[in-house]
């Protein structure tokens, strides 16, 4: 009897569609944070009879065969690249991502990581970091008598230094596009890494063909719908539920079975 292990499948394949939702769920109010979904894929079949066999000497054909499946498997873990919500925060260092992109960044050890969280900050030496204290790349540094920065749309950094009524441009943001999106790969604090399955960064100024536009004064949402990820989890649950019953169900069919024996 095969019940026991398809059963186990399920119930494994049901515990990471939780893990998933629960992430997701716990990420409802992180920065520019983007929701996964957890995909499945069955198992390989067993046959007992395959399908178009010869039934009988006349040449007949059997229709259909018997294949019985060993379960389920997750594949992967999608993640679901749509815009989040803009929320209106004034402050002149926020920046939110309409759009396609990435924020480039350097991590202390050099490599680039890639973001879309905004919500940057000054280093003690004027320049623009993320909270964790990673470098924006292009690096930017804001003089110290500067009483206003401005960010265009299409990514330049201007400050308004001392009494000088013209702003002077400090640089020119860039962000940074994948083939495959869903090839980076996740590492926490808001950063995603280049991977072989993503494919090379194309960097490109905001409001290029396909590139979104930069928001001053605004951080994007995350993209979480609580609510379809309550009614998500709930329907795991009862999944797991019925794979647990099929699991209690094939046991006591096996004790039947050596009681008759």
């Amino acid at each position: 009897m095969k019940t026991l292990g398809i059963a186990a499948t399920g119930m494994l394949a049901q515990q990471t569609n939780v893990d998933v939702i629960s992430h997701n769920i716990a990420n409802a109010n992180t920065t520019g944070f983007k929701a996964g979904r957890a995909v499945f894929q069955d198992l390989v079949y067993q046959t007992q009879r395959r399908e178009g066999a010869a039934t009988g000497a006349d040449g007949a054909t059997r229709p259909v065969g018997i294949d019985i499946g060993l379960g389920v498997q997750t594949a992967g873990i999608v993640r679901l690249n749509t815009q989040g919500g803009l929320s209106q925060t004034d402050n002149q260092l926020d920046i939110a991502i309409d759009g396609r992109g990435y924020f480039v960044l350097t991590r202390p050890d050099g490599t680039n990581a890639y973001s879309r969280a905004g919500n940057f900050n000054l280093s003690a030496e004027g320049e623009v970091v993320t909270l964790d204290g990673d470098l924006l790349d292009p690096a930017i540094v804001v003089p110290d008598n500067t009483t206003r920065v401005e960010i265009s749309p299409d990514g330049q950094f201007l400050a308004y230094v001392g009494n000088n009524p013209e702003p002077e441009q400090l640089g020119q943001l860039t962000l940074a596009t994948f083939i495959n999106e869903a090839g980076l790969k996740p590492v926490g604090n808001n950063l995603m890494l280049q991977t072989v399955a993503s494919g090379e960064p194309v960097l490109s100024n905001p409001g290029d063909e396909g590139i979104g536009l930069l928001r001053q004064g605004y951080l994007e949402n995350s993209n979480v719908d609580t609510i379809k990820q309550i009614t998500d989890l709930i329907t795991a649950q009862r999944a797991y539920e019925m794979n647990s019953k099929a699991m209690s169900t094939a046991d006591q069919m096996l004790q039947t079975n050596s009681q008759i024996r």
